[in-house]
């Protein structure tokens, strides 16, 4: 409509609390929200980023949005207080959601772990957390890399869990199951890659109330930014990918993605 400003980006994934943008906070937000990203969901790796999010959220509220969670490569790094640490953070009012949790089958295994151990402990750590998602009412942002068979068959365990697959380069055959189980797909910058024709096939059969966009930052960052630093303002580069996809204007890419975003994390718009 005329005179209406565009609806805002909501980059659905983003790592503020790395050791990447320490002390670079502030201006990435102001930068994000400069360029067309009204909100940012900052995403937990082990116990100290979930702290972290949450200050992170209180500073900027209304902007930034917590989660809390144990990734599936920090594992082997838990205490024994992690469960009862990530149940008190669950009860905060901030929180987004759990995650990023999952499986990854993609890194070797940690000293002291065989192949068959490492993955039965990523599998108990990632059970009692989408129990804890369900016990708190959460959505959960799931982490699968080389192992999209096994998370689907324990998502379909958990049959109350909301969930969205973050960073999504499987195949059609794996985004049709997460689909058919009720869950949404979100999709990095490796959508603009020239060589990324699959992911845009995939992306393509996606139902338009199911897809999000994320940037994943610090890491894969979207064309032209190759081998560049990545940062929630890049969450543009994505949209406008997606968009092409779908044959439709940036401007309706950031409704529909934002419209998801907010229903699926509870925002209020």
């Amino acid at each position: 409509m005329e005179g209406q400003n565009p609806p805002k980006l909501i980059d659905t994934h983003a790592h503020l609390a790395s050791s990447k943008f320490k002390g670079e906070v502030d201006s990435l937000i102001a930068a994000a929200n400069e360029g067309g990203v009204g909100k940012i969901v900052s995403i937990a790796c082990n116990i100290e980023d979930s702290y972290e999010n949450l200050d992170i959220a209180r500073q900027f509220p209304g902007i930034v949005a917590p989660t809390a969670g144990i990734h599936p490569l920090y594992v082997d790094e838990i205490e024994d207080s992690w469960e009862s640490e990530l149940k008190e953070v669950a009860q905060m009012p901030e929180l987004a959601a759990i995650g990023e949790i999952g499986l990854d089958y993609f890194h070797s295994p940690p000293e002291g772990f065989t192949e068959d151990s490492w993955r039965a402990r990523q599998l108990e750590i990632f059970e009692i957390q989408l129990q804890l998602a369900i016990d708190s009412d959460l959505p959960v942002v799931i982490h699968q890399r080389n192992s999209a068979e096994d998370v689907t068959a324990v998502l379909k365990q958990f049959s109350k869990v909301r969930a969205v697959l973050h960073c999504f380069t499987g195949t059609v055959p794996e985004a049709e199951a997460a689909l058919e189980l009720g869950h949404l797909i979100s999709f990095t910058g490796i959508l603009t890659f020239p060589n990324a024709h699959e992911i845009r096939e995939v992306a393509a059969l996606v139902p338009a109330d199911r897809i999000m966009v994320e940037t994943d930052c610090p890491f894969l960052a979207p064309v032209p930014f190759r081998g560049k630093r990545c940062e929630p303002t890049m969450v543009s580069h994505t949209a406008s990918a997606l968009a092409d996809v779908f044959g439709v204007s940036k401007e309706e890419i950031a409704a529909t993605t934002t419209c998801n975003a907010e229903s699926f994390f509870r925002f209020i718009s």
